[in-house]
């Protein structure tokens, strides 16, 4: 019996994003690792029947799973505002085999300062890829702006690390496994700002509810980005803070680190997207004077809301 997709909605949400559970449960779907081993011609074709779903011209005899695993591989793969395909290495669903690799080496190689600044280089190498891939594409960067992004924000880890594993030299060996997570935290500070300064210098583009541009906001951008940082450090937290603990009593067993890593991001990956919805909402009284005038113009008093989408 063919299914009945007259009234189907491929954008709709599978789960109430109004809740932290429905959010952590659409992250833990679109940010599955598999789908990055998911081929390029089957990725296309997600996203050919995610369109043809948009416009009401689904092949027949298309099943509601059919179109429900398009759109996993779709917003796994593609950018929510460009609709271009994302890097493989800066999707969210890489973050899991790229986190675990990196989080369980800097933790293992602490100790001397080559590999410190080298690990502290690798990650925030990986952390602006990933940054600049889950960016609000609305607002371009140009490759002079990200290199100057990716020199601060790597600059800013390599010191953090260096500085306070001198500090820690004579503390108990707990404190110094503790260091390359501050490293981290204070490099998320700088690295996701300054990868997407651009959307704090001219404003991320806000829309109406039914998803028409009505201009750029410095505020909401700066609510954004500040989110993201907080979601990123959170991602990172328990497995940085609390697999120190673990080696201490696992010192031999060099690989567990590795794979406690994985263990960690497994579920902390979609926890900390989940932490505040991707698509915000914002009062129209919290933004600038400017752009309050021309909503109210344009609207009245009917649009008390804009939307954006603040990245990942």
């Amino acid at each position: 019996m063919e299914a009945d997709l007259s009234g189907f909605n491929i954008d709709a949400p599978r789960w109430d994003q109004r809740t932290f559970l429905g959010r952590v449960k659409h992250f833990l779907n679109i940010t599955d690792p598999r789908t990055v081993f998911v081929s390029e011609r089957e990725l296309d074709w997600a996203k050919v029947m995610v369109e043809k779903s948009r416009m009401g011209v689904v092949p027949p005899g298309t099943q509601v799973e059919q179109l429900l695993y398009a759109k996993k591989l779709y917003d796994s793969a593609f950018h929510p505002d460009t609709g271009e395909k994302m890097n493989v290495i800066g999707r969210m669903s890489f973050q899991l085999p790229g986190g675990m690799i990196i989080t369980g080496f800097m933790l293992q190689f602490y100790r001397t300062m080559p590999a410190v600044i080298f690990w502290q280089w690798v990650n925030q190498s990986f952390n602006a890829l990933v940054n600049y891939t889950n960016r609000n594409a609305a607002s371009p960067t140009s490759v002079r702006q990200m290199a100057l992004s990716y020199f601060t924000a790597t600059t800013t880890a390599v010191a953090t690390a260096v500085g306070m594993n001198m500090l820690t030299k004579k503390a108990p060996p707990l404190v110094g496994r503790w260091v390359p997570f501050a490293a981290v935290a204070a490099a998320n500070c700088v690295n996701i700002p300054m990868m997407r300064q651009q959307e704090l210098i001219k404003g991320i583009c806000v829309k109406d509810r039914n998803e028409n541009e009505i201009g750029h906001s410095r505020r909401a951008a700066a609510i954004g980005i500040t989110q993201v940082v907080i979601s990123r450090i959170t991602m990172s937290a328990p497995g940085m803070i609390l697999l120190p603990v673990i080696m201490e009593r696992l010192e031999k067993l060099h690989f567990m680190q590795v794979m406690l890593s994985g263990c960690f991001l497994i579920f902390m990956v979609p926890v900390a997207c989940g932490l505040f919805p991707q698509k915000c909402e914002l009062p129209v009284s919290y933004l600038e004077p400017k752009l309050q005038d021309t909503i109210k113009a344009k609207y009245g008093e009917l649009e008390p809301y804009v939307y954006f989408n603040k990245g990942l």
